[in-house]
């Protein structure tokens, strides 16, 4: 079987990521108990968990010419995602201050940097879109971009998933034209009527497993048990996977995607904790 075909239009960041007893309160230092780069932003690392998962990956995007550029790329490539469409402009990479307690909760603060700078589509970006599977979107880069992304998809008979993330109103001629929305307990509240006009939606539940709203059926699927450590880039994790096994099973995405979720909170960081297909069909066919 040939790899499914995914294109993501998104960010991409380097994660700075400070470990600490708890969250401090405001005007409070603490002491932490370590601290790590690493690639993230939701676009890379849906596209990084989407190849980890057996997708045929390219990345639309942006990094700056600061020094966590090269880096960046390099993550991206070492993953097996095609960076072709990667661009380099002037100024700071995009970065995520993120801070994670003893409980694995997190809290992140994201500056744009170069992601803002993603403010149109060139034809080998268009071309990229039309020949995909699926095309998956986030909302870490201008708004305009993903709606010309999606619709682009739309008329070319390319499937669209969203991760509507950071939660932002969705204006008609975005929703209109989503197949797949993903969203968290948080975000569908937010978002609130606006998800019943998808035809498919996803709710992830963290260790409860998703949900998939499929027109008037809902289908659960629970998540296998784990110790967490770090639950930063698991709903990544689940968003890349789906994308994957949506094309290939759309009955075995949603618990495919659980799983790879719930395995990405067992390891430290964002992309770099999506686990591989083997990973996942291991714990599959020991739940079987």
């Amino acid at each position: 079987m040939s790899k499914p075909r995914i294109v993501v239009v998104g960010s991409i960041n380097m994660d700075l990521t400070t470990s600490v007893p708890r969250f401090p309160e405001p005007g409070e230092t603490l002491l932490g108990t370590a601290f790590a780069t690493a690639a993230g932003g939701k676009g890379s690392n849906q596209a990084i968990a989407a190849a980890k998962a057996g997708g045929d990956v390219t990345f639309i995007g942006a990094v700056g010419d600061d020094g966590f550029a090269s880096q960046l790329r390099s993550t991206l490539i070492e993953a097996g995602v095609d960076t072709s469409l990667l661009r380099s402009v002037n100024g700071a990479s995009g970065i995520a201050a993120i801070t994670v307690d003893a409980d694995a909760e997190n809290s992140i603060i994201v500056v744009a940097g170069a992601n803002e700078s993603v403010t149109e589509l060139t034809e080998d970006d268009l071309d990229a879109i039309a020949r995909a599977d699926i095309l998956l979107c986030q909302l870490e880069i201008p708004l305009a971009t993903v709606i010309a992304a999606v619709h682009h998809a739309r008329d070319n008979a390319t499937t669209v998933i969203l991760n509507p993330s950071p939660v932002q109103i969705l204006p008609e001629d975005l929703i209109s034209a989503v197949d797949i929305l993903i969203v968290n307990r948080t975000e569908a509240k937010q978002l609130g009527p606006v998800t019943d006009r998808v035809a498919h939606l996803v709710t992830t539940l963290g260790s409860g497993g998703a949900d998939l709203r499929d027109h008037d059926t809902t289908t659960h699927a629970d998540s296998p048990t784990v110790t967490p450590v770090d639950t930063t880039g698991a709903g990544d994790a689940f968003t890349g996977a789906f994308a994957v096994e949506w094309v290939q099973d759309q009955e075995r995405a949603l618990k495919f995607a659980a799983t790879a979720g719930s395995l990405a909170t067992t390891v430290r960081g964002a992309s770099v904790s999506s686990p591989t297909r083997a990973a996942i069909e291991k714990v599959l066919n020991r739940q079987a």
